[in-house]
């Protein structure tokens, strides 16, 4: 995986130059000039742990979580208050963890974000099925919430069994969501399960439309070294055959594809952190993506919590992009949406796309990979798949290394990817 990821890099950066995360943070945060910026907030907390779950996370303990939001707050503030007047941003997701088991203090931290930010596209938060309840989801809406995604993973107990997770109540769970409204409620299935069948997803995807969903994500099972799961990756060729399978299947329902793997039953329902050129991330284990930089906090919420209370940013590990390697990651992630808009790369680093990798471009299009309209680069399902294929290798190779090293250290001194 290592060799793939290396020589693509190596490759599309024209540099033998790795990624390289230092141990470093100048107390500022140039955001004032950053478009299309996105915000978001971390919340790690969780009754329980999931075994297939990478990410960061804590078992909650009220007097810990309510440290832990007046820190966060502090962390909201001190990068707020470096932009004189409130900055325009696209939108706020709350993830996790469980971000429902501090719903009682979701308004302080979205009125202090306000304090120093104007969001256009809406707020968003992740829940826990078991937090699918009229009075939580009542204080969410009050908050300014907009929009929510449910971690469904499956509705099948031979699949929630294997995941570790208990069994759902299908008709609570469409009650409260009748109850409340919300501009788009998503739910998350994984796919790639073992012995999982189209059949299988499917019943999924019909389940979460028939009760109140507008659109769905189906993410891919991703085995990280870290995690104390058991389930087996699926082959290669069975998992395209299930994606695309299921691809044509949405499509065919009049689905809209609003990523990779999202489908929405609605023009206007989406649900997308990903896909901003810019972000803030405030939190644990949050990141921030710059013009010339990329940011991770430290995982350690003890450790962000003293670091914040001493009026300094959390951050862990920074990146200083090189022009080629800034390109490579704006283009992996705006690929996520399934298309390129040349305008937008050229409008963002004042190159013309073509200049920078047409010689990359013609061989996708001639692999089948993608098509071109009007400056606009669409994958085919062909394309989406091989995106998907070599998401998973760059996951293990570069995001399991870095999770793995920062779950053990708050602060390293160094990565080198």
């Amino acid at each position: 995986m290592s060799i793939i990821t290396n020589l693509t890099r190596m490759w599309l950066t024209r540099s033998f130059r790795p990624f390289i995360f230092k141990n470093e943070s100048e107390g500022q945060l140039p955001f004032s000039d950053c478009d299309n910026l996105g915000l978001y907030v971390h919340i790690p907390f969780c009754k329980t742990i999931c075994n297939f779950c990478p990410y960061c996370k804590v078992r909650y303990s009220e007097e810990l979580c309510n440290r832990y939001i007046d820190a966060l707050l502090q962390e909201i503030h001190l990068a707020g208050s470096q932009h004189s007047g409130k900055k325009k941003t696209t939108s706020l997701y709350f993830g996790g963890g469980t971000p429902a088991l501090a719903a009682d203090r979701i308004k302080e931290i979205i009125d202090a974000i306000r304090e120093h930010f104007i969001i256009t596209e809406g707020i968003g938060v992740e829940l826990h099925p078991d937090n699918v309840k009229p009075s939580v989801l009542q204080i969410l809406k009050d908050a300014g919430v907009t929009k929510i995604s449910i971690g469904i993973q499956s509705f099948q107990e031979k699949f929630r069994s294997v995941l570790g997770r208990s069994n759902i109540d299908i008709l609570a769970l469409k009650e409260a969501l009748s109850a409340v409204s919300f501009e788009t409620v998503s739910m998350d299935f994984i796919f790639a399960l073992p012995a999982q069948t189209f059949d299988d997803l499917k019943a999924d995807i019909d389940a979460a439309f028939r009760i109140g969903a507008n659109h769905i994500a189906i993410y891919p099972f991703i085995d990280f070294s870290f995690t104390a799961s058991k389930v087996a990756p699926m082959p290669k060729k069975e998992k395209r055959r299930l994606l695309d399978a299921i691809t044509h299947y949405c499509m065919d329902k009049g689905y809209t594809r609003n990523s990779i793997w999202t489908f929405s039953s609605e023009k206007n329902s989406n649900y997308s952190s990903m896909t901003r050129d810019n972000f803030l991330g405030f939190g644990c284990s949050a990141t921030t993506l710059l013009k010339d930089r990329f940011q991770i906090n430290t995982f350690s919420v003890e450790e962000y919590c003293n670091r914040v209370e001493g009026g300094k940013f959390p951050t862990s590990l920074t990146i200083r992009f090189s022009l080629r390697q800034r390109m490579v990651y704006y283009l992996f992630w705006t690929a996520y949406s399934t298309k390129v808009d040349a305008d937008d790369f050229e409008k963002f680093f004042g190159i013309p796309l073509k200049d920078m990798y047409g010689v990359e471009l013609s061989i996708a299009k001639l692999l089948g990979f993608i098509i071109e309209e009007n400056g606009i680069y669409r994958m085919t399902l062909k394309g989406a798949f091989y995106y998907h294929y070599y998401e998973n290798f760059y996951t293990l190779a570069y995001i399991d290394k870095m999770w793995g090293i920062m779950r053990k250290e708050a602060f390293p001194e160094k990565i080198v990817l």
